[in-house]
Parts: C-alpha cells; structure tokens; sequence
C-alpha cells in the first residue's frame, strides 16, 4: 500500500527518516540507487562501485540527522559519495590524491554557464564518458557530475566544496584535457 510518499521531495522523505520512518529511507535508496552507482562507476572507473555505493547508503542513514531539511538533498548526499569514493581511491592506492590544487587556490575568472543545445550536451557526454579513464580524478569528477550527473556549477561547489569558480575553471581544463584525449583518440 502506497502512503502517497511518492509524490514527497527528497527532503520530505529525509524529514520522515529523521523522526523514524525507515521506509522512507528506502524510497531515497530507490530514487537513487542508479544515480550513485553511475557516480560511483564514472568516478572509480568501474573498481568496487558497488561496494562503494552501499557505503554511501550507510553513511548516508547513519548522518541523516546532519541532514537541513531547509537545503537540499541532492547536493548533501552527492557530497557523502564524494567523500566515500575519494576514501575509496586513498585505500585502494590507484591514485595519488594532493592536498595542494592549484585550480582552488589561484582561480581564474570564468565565464557564468553557457545554455549549450540539447545536441552539444549530448555529444559532449558521449566523449566524457569515451575518455573519462584518461583525465586526472579532479577534472574527471566535474565533468561526471555536470555532464553526466546534470548539476549546476552550484550543486557541484557545495558537493566538493570549492568555490563556484574553481568549478568553472576545472571544467575549462577537463575539457581542455579531452580536447587533446579527442585527438589523441581520434573520436
């Protein structure tokens, strides 16, 4: 029997699991499931995703009371998965993850989002999604969340934590980088 939570919000069903209704919880599991093993896909290329994801899913319950109802839930969860695949790769040892980003510390000014046709985006995630296993994880992860993922440069600076210009600017670069994967490729 369905008690009408399929029409809530995700921060109505993380209200709900806050005072206690589990069920709840596995809605937001059911709602994205698919997203966070995407994510988790594209930004561990392939690797343990599975396991990572259900890690997420844990962490996610057992911080739901962190959670501000007032904000959104998308960004919060996405920034748990984050954390958990960046875990994930330090102990797995396939890459070297630095404390030092350039892109963070010396941000160039970037220009607002551009509106690109439905067209563009579409060939844009074919070639992400061609070459993601070529770019350094910081550029790869952007590009997962804005073209695959379709978060707003917002979405993504409160997911990872830097400023909405370092957002731009590790864009620009990613897409710099599969510029030259493209032609290295030949795609």
């Amino acid at each position: 029997m369905d008690n009408g939570t399929t029409e809530l919000t995700d921060e109505q069903l993380a209200l709900a699991v806050q005072r206690g209704d589990a069920e709840s919880f596995g809605r937001l599991v059911e709602r994205y499931q698919a997203k966070m093993l995407r994510y988790a896909y594209k930004f561990l290329l392939a690797g343990n995703s599975e396991d990572a994801v259900q890690e997420v899913f844990i962490k996610t319950y057992q911080n739901i009371n962190s959670f501000d109802a007032t904000q959104r839930f998308s960004p919060w969860i996405y920034r748990i998965a984050h954390n958990e695949f960046i875990n994930h790769l330090k102990k797995s040892g396939r890459e070297h993850l630095s404390f030092f980003d350039p892109d963070t510390f010396f941000p160039h000014p970037v220009a607002k989002e551009t509106a690109e046709g439905e067209t563009e985006r579409n060939q844009a995630k074919q070639i992400v999604e061609a070459s993601l296993e070529k770019l350094d994880s910081k550029y790869r992860e952007v590009l997962v969340l804005y073209y695959l993922e379709e978060l707003s440069y917002k979405e993504i600076s409160d997911v990872l934590k830097i400023p909405v210009a370092t957002v731009g600017v590790r864009i620009k670069r990613a897409k710099e980088a599969l510029k030259a994967v493209v032609k290295e490729k030949g795609i």
